[in-house]
């Protein structure tokens, strides 16, 4: 099914108080959406999200769990970014020493904390890794300055998904923060994406990783036409994407979100 990539401006002290401080206290849900002016529909779907972060085991993945879960919740109260496919866990099996700018998570969760973590995206429904403030600041000057980097950034992260990394990257740097990689947080359908599905806040997602991902299916599927002697739209007609791992997503999860958004 491919991976929905998504990257979730956040740092160290709002993933302990935005998530591990509310596993142990629900009751601080109340201030938090209050103060980034969340609506009741979200914060009731953080609450759902904390009360099945609270039965995680032990030995489940973190990258599964808790870190999937956060990336849920940084998605109700700030801007995030998606892009098709280019994940930074990725980029790490063909460049190691992109390595450098991430963050091992075991530094950062509370003791208590014992689900083993990976550091990476494994499977879909997961988090990756975490590039934190000072080296999001370093990653960006050395994208400037080095043109090897470059290059390794641009080609990775091709079809114009750099612009969208970029523009996270950036939007992390003003604020200070770091950014979290995360999947299948947002499914955009680019084949029409009001049917999209979320786990989080759509209003919150940049839109242009999904215009790319839409353009570049709609290439794809030209292409394919255009192979087989088929008629302009006979792929795209009767093509469908389907998400396998989403229960319906609650009346269609506001099913016009895509729809305002998009036009």
């Amino acid at each position: 099914m491919g991976y929905d990539i998504s990257y979730h401006p956040i740092n160290e002290t709002e993933i302990k108080a935005w998530y591990f401080d509310v596993l142990n206290d629900p009751e601080l849900i109340s201030g938090i959406t209050a103060q980034h002016q969340v609506d009741d529909f979200y914060k009731e779907k953080y609450q759902q999200v904390i009360s099945i972060g609270s039965g995680t085991k032990p030995d489940d993945s973190f990258e599964r769990s808790h870190g999937y879960y956060l990336a849920v919740v940084q998605g109700f109260l700030r801007k995030y970014y998606y892009t098709r496919g280019s994940a930074f866990s990725f980029l790490l099996e063909e460049r190691p020493y992109f390595e450098r700018y991430t963050k091992d998570f075991k530094t950062i969760v509370p003791e208590s904390i014992s689900n083993p973590i990976s550091n990476r995206i494994a499977q879909n429904y997961s988090s990756g890794v975490f590039i934190p403030a000072e080296q999001v600041t370093q990653l960006l000057e050395d994208y400037a300055n080095d043109a090897a980097l470059r290059a390794d950034l641009d080609g990775f992260f091709s079809d114009g998904r750099i612009g969208v990394f970029l523009k996270a990257l950036e939007d992390a740097k003003q604020q200070e923060l770091g950014l979290l990689e995360a999947t299948e947080v947002i499914e955009p359908n680019p084949l029409n994406l009001n049917d999209s599905a979320c786990y989080s806040n759509l209003f919150n997602c940049d839109q242009e990783g999904a215009y790319l991902f839409k353009q570049a299916a709609m290439e794809q599927m030209k292409a394919m036409e255009e192979q087989n002697n088929l008629q302009p739209g006979e792929i795209t007609n009767n093509v469908g994407r389907t998400v396998i791992n989403m229960e319906e997503v609650e009346e269609k999860e506001k099913k016009g979100f895509w729809k305002k958004l998009f036009g």
